[in-house]
Order: structure tokens, then C-alpha cells, then sequence
């Protein structure tokens, strides 16, 4: 499997992004996950609360350092993957499977439209 699927989108911040009747699931990507080393804890969003397209919704935290995870896309949080507290780990080795971390109802699907595909995503990746 490639390290970036094609069938997903992107932001240059290292979001993976999956949209299906309106409602986009996100995780952290292969790059992401790689730089990052050992996931150890995630801070999720809260069901119900409110995503801005660029504002900082959640947390990843690793043995090398913590990150800040992006909203993708504005909407509302319907959703975390409850799987993976306690097995953080998955994400270094699902990152675009069981490894998903939450999910956002659009408010304004032509956000999409500011996402990358794989290709541009893969040479992002490249230029760092």
C-alpha cells in the first residue's frame, strides 16, 4: 500500500482526510506518525464540539514530542475512535485504518476544495 492512499485528501499539516455522506473521518498520516516515533496519547475533541478548517482540535503525543492535530474542516465532531485509548500505538501501525481518530458533519463542504491529493502531498512530504 502506498503511503498515501489516493483516495484520501490532505492537509500540508499532516491530516488525512475521508469524506463520506457529508461526514469526514480524519487521522494523522504515514509521515506524520513516522516523524512523530512511538505514539502515547492522544487528546481528542469532545462529541458535539464545533471544528474551524485550520484551528487546533486535538493532540497527538509521542516519546520524542507533542503535537497539534488540525481541523481539516469546519464542522461538528460526531464522533472520536474510542479504540484507541489505551492502544495508542495503532496509529504508527494503521494510521489510515483502525487508527482513525475522529469525525466531523460539514458545515462547508467547499472546504474540500483546499485540500491536497496524494500526489501534491507526497512532494509536500518531499520538500521538507
Amino acid at each position: 500500500m502506498s503511503n498515501y492512499p489516493a483516495e484520501l485528501k490532505y492537509r500540508e499539516s499532516h491530516e488525512w482526510i475521508r469524506v463520506e455522506d457529508g461526514v469526514a473521518t480524519v487521522g494523522v498520516t504515514w509521515f506524520a506518525q513516522d516523524s512523530l516515533g512511538d505514539v502515547v496519547y492522544i487528546d481528542m475533541p469532545e462529541v458535539g464540539s464545533e471544528a474551524t478548517a485550520g484551528e487546533t482540535i486535538a493532540e497527538i503525543e509521542s516519546v520524542k514530542a507533542v503535537s497539534d492535530i488540525y481541523a481539516p474542516l469546519s464542522g461538528e465532531v460526531v464522533a472520536v475512535n474510542e479504540e484507541l485509548e489505551g492502544n495508542e500505538e495503532s496509529v504508527n501501525s494503521d494510521p489510515y485504518g483502525a487508527a482513525w481518530l475522529f469525525r466531523i458533519r460539514l458545515s462547508d463542504a467547499s472546504e474540500l476544495s483546499a485540500l491536497l491529493d496524494a500526489a501534491a502531498y507526497a512532494a509536500h512530504c518531499e520538500a521538507q
